[in-house]
């Protein structure tokens, strides 16, 4: 069957529903193609299951890219509040979590109502179970999904990245952006925990779930936050932020004790042995961390020097990941869509009329805590308006 629409948007994740929306209502007759048989399934599973759909602080500075300014003009022109402007009018109950991320205080099903409610209102026709199997352009765009044909003059590409395959990620949308003779900047998992080497666990691995806060750096990126062991690797809040920056073979520097000091106690009269140490060390960070950090580090005189150097190794702790746990466990996808083939301001390819690609399938990515949603919303707002 030959179906006819003003607009196709492959993908309903949050960007294409909100790209959807906006269309629809400007009068777009628009058909949302979805693979899997619900929408919104990684907004379902986001934030613990609440949704950590925006943060309030969000600007140019939290996002990835290989050109720094394209995100600009999309996040300026739908904000934040626009998007809390809309929770609000569905009476979902939120909440502010540091620094600026907001959850929803139910589930994130709040969210997947509130989207489809307003594609409803909207009259985006939204087709569940519906695999793309192939895109042609002729005159339009002919998109082939099951048995059915799709044409529309419009062809707005938000099938995200790499990252969960387990939810139905698939390098589908770098596929058309291939076929349409975009370039596409490397692809790698982002916002995910570290794995160390053999060695490493063995002589880490006995703190696996112990956390702290602590500073992850790499040159000038620093992220203060919570940092996890893990049976495999490092984890937490600190570890994925830092992870986005992160290249195969290069060390990262962790602060394990922000703050903290071991010298003025160590240096007092009678305290210079591995004892004092640990006893100061767990006033300082969690027990089993301050114990084994100790054994491995303790100097085999106690003098000055050695002291001073104890300080410095704890809070310039050299680690070197073997690599990372991969899209399966990647939050989001770093690389994408080369910004350079699209506008700013609507999303479309530069080479293709009719042609968008927006959210996580364009090389923009978000640090964690909603980021990433708030570059959804924009940049699937952006597209939809100008459709």
């Amino acid at each position: 069957m030959i179906r006819r629409f003003d607009a196709v948007i492959a993908g309903a994740g949050a960007a294409g529903l909100m790209c959807a929306i906006e269309a629809g209502k400007r009068g777009r007759r628009v058909a949302v193609l979805e693979h899997a048989e619900r929408v919104g399934r990684k907004i379902l599973i986001s934030g613990g299951g609440r949704c950590n759909f925006t943060n309030i602080y969000s600007n140019p500075d939290n996002f990835l890219s290989a050109n720094p300014h394209f995100a600009k003009s999309a996040l300026a022109r739908y904000t934040p509040a626009d998007f809390v402007t809309l929770v609000e009018a569905y009476g979902i109950p939120y909440h502010e979590k540091t620094p600026g991320q907001l959850f929803c205080d139910r589930t994130a099903r709040d969210i997947t109502y509130m989207l489809e409610q307003e594609c409803r209102h909207a009259g985006v026709t939204i087709f569940l179970n519906t695999s793309i199997r192939e895109v042609r352009r002729t005159t339009e765009f002919v998109v082939g999904a099951g048995a059915d044909e799709f044409r529309a003059p419009v062809l707005v590409v938000a099938t995200g990245g790499l990252s969960i395959p387990k939810m139905g990620a698939t390098g589908f949308g770098y596929g058309i952006a291939r076929q349409f003779g975009l370039k596409i900047r490397e692809c790698r998992p982002a916002l995910v925990p570290f794995t160390f080497g053999r060695e490493d666990r063995g002589r880490y691995g006995s703190l696996a779930g112990v956390s702290c806060e602590v500073i992850a750096s790499i040159g000038k990126q620093r992220f203060r936050e919570k940092m996890l062991f893990t049976h495999r690797g490092l984890s937490g809040p600190a570890i994925l932020q830092i992870s986005s920056y992160w290249t195969q073979g290069q060390p990262i520097t962790v602060d394990l004790a922000p703050g903290g000091d071991l010298t003025p106690a160590l240096l007092e009269k009678n305290r210079r042995d591995r004892s004092a140490a640990k006893s100061v060390l767990r006033g300082i960070v969690p027990a089993r961390l301050a114990e084994l950090w100790i054994d491995l580090n303790a100097p085999a005189r106690w003098s000055n020097s050695a002291i001073l150097e104890l300080e410095r190794k704890l809070h310039h702790w050299q680690v070197n990941p073997t690599g990372t746990e991969g899209y399966d466990k990647a939050e989001v996808t770093s690389g994408g869509v080369d910004t350079n083939e699209l506008s700013a301001r609507t999303m479309e390819c530069r080479k293709q009329t009719g042609l968008y690609f927006i959210g996580e399938v364009v090389d923009v990515t978000g640090h964690l805590g909603g980021f990433n949603f708030q570059w959804a919303w924009a940049s699937g707002a952006c597209a939809g308006r100008a459709l």
